[in-house]
């Protein structure tokens, strides 16, 4: 069976899709944002050991917790810390400083670290989302300040990583960028009706080397940024990825027609 890459900009419904694919292909290892993945470490530590054996050390009350969530790989160790469930000061802050994103390695060591565990990876049957673009290219983009040539420039040097017979994505796409994240700034609130979504990212994209250089301060720039990813990673599709990729309309989708394109051979680009 295939790997499936689900992706899309925020908003358009990406974990909605994997949840109705691993409900009908039960088979499937499914790797949600802060999962424990193959190829993805978003929401997860990338930490030497003697990183990992002081962070231990630090929080010896929730050790075996910690060690629970931890996952060798080589001579680094990966912890999913947003599964741990603590309420001391500091804990999940503090983790989140050994993330691979937000600027936090050098261009040079951001590549040689996703690029060698795509290297390594041979599994089949993995159901990922967001795994391919969304953290890469929001780090590319808004943290490296890579330019949209540089960034395809990196893609290419990654496809060639992959084993590309089992590659699938899916992805989610729509024109209607402002209209979907005004619905899912009002949403993705809490029960007292406070924005818990748009200020982190409204956050996110000011605070980045990114929108400190073009001024960024609103709603307007959020959108602008999305669309241009959106085009960027439509570019990739189609100048990289090319027929192993389809394009769904977000929300708009079928679910027989999606199990088709799981299951198709490769052919030519699928758009439904």
């Amino acid at each position: 069976m295939k790997n499936i890459w689900i992706e899309g900009i925020q908003g358009m419904g990406k974990s909605t899709l994997l949840n109705r694919i691993a409900e009908q292909i039960p088979a499937l290892h499914v790797c949600r944002e802060g999962d424990y993945s193959p190829v993805e470490l978003a929401w997860c530590t990338w930490m030497t050991e003697e990183e990992y054996r002081q962070f231990e050390c630090r929080y010896d009350s929730i050790r075996e917790e910690i060690r629970r969530n931890t996952f060798r790989e080589g001579s680094h160790f990966i912890v999913t810390y947003t599964k741990i469930l603590t309420d001391i000061p500091g804990f999940h802050k503090e983790a989140e400083k050994y993330e691979i994103y937000s600027g936090r390695k050098s261009m040079q060591e951001l590549e040689k670290i996703i690029c060698s565990r795509y290297w390594n990876f041979s599994g089949t049957g993995y159901l990922f989302e967001a795994s391919f673009f969304q953290n890469i290219v929001e780090d590319l983009m808004l943290f490296h300040l890579k330019s949209d040539e540089e960034i395809l420039a990196f893609y290419r040097r990654l496809y060639e990583e992959i084993e590309k017979e089992n590659f699938r994505m899916l992805y989610l796409y729509s024109d209607q960028v402002e209209e979907t994240i005004d619905i899912i700034k009002k949403e993705r609130c809490d029960d007292q009706g406070n924005d818990m979504w748009y200020s982190l990212m409204m956050k996110f994209l000011i605070q980045s080397p990114y929108g400190r250089q073009h001024g960024c301060q609103g709603f307007s720039d959020l959108i602008a940024h999305l669309r241009h990813r959106q085009s960027l990673e439509l570019r990739i599709i189609e100048e990289v990825i090319g027929e192993r990729a389809a394009i769904i309309p977000a929300k708009k989708w079928k679910m027989e027609e999606v199990l088709a394109l799981v299951f198709e051979e490769d052919e030519d680009n699928g758009n439904l």
